[in-house]
């Protein structure tokens, strides 16, 4: 599995990693992004929504745990922090996944062959706002992802 990094000096700069990227997303692909809490999971995805549907406003889904941005095109936020993975199945993935972008917090706890096609982001804390961000794959459209990571900017 290869990986690359890039790093963030703020959480306005972790949400612009999530803005360039939002252009190379399609309905189906799958974003896991995972990391401790507050480490910035929240803002990437402010940033990809952000850039699809400007001027939306973007909460973490922890109680919710679906928050649904009308694009084009649409994106599902989901946060599986208060679910066993086997709880996961209940949330209607394959209906999402129809017609939008799922980024999903904690996504760890997503079904393996939900993850198998993802790109996984893992978001690191550094000094004071500092992070980096992590991404992977193992295949197909995750790969294909990560390329369009590696040509985003080292630095926001």
């Amino acid at each position: 599995m290869n990986a690359e990094r890039k790093h963030s000096a703020s959480p306005e700069g972790t949400e612009r990693l999530g803005a360039a990227l939002a252009p190379e997303l399609k309905p189906g692909d799958v974003l896991v992004l995972s990391g401790e809490l507050g480490v910035g999971k929240t803002r990437f995805v402010a940033g990809l929504v952000r850039a699809l549907q400007p001027g939306a406003r973007v909460r973490s889904p922890s109680f919710t745990l679906v928050n649904e941005y009308a694009g084009p095109p649409p994106l599902a936020h989901l946060d599986l922090y208060r679910l066993a993975t086997r709880e996961v199945d209940g949330l209607g993935l394959d209906e999402y996944a129809e017609r939008a972008i799922l980024a999903v917090e904690w996504g760890e706890r997503l079904p393996a062959a939900w993850r198998t096609e993802a790109l996984t982001i893992a978001l690191e804390a550094g000094e004071g706002e500092a992070r980096t961000l992590t991404a992977s794959a193992e295949a197909g459209r995750g790969r294909e992802l990560l390329e369009a990571w590696r040509a985003l900017p080292e630095r926001a």
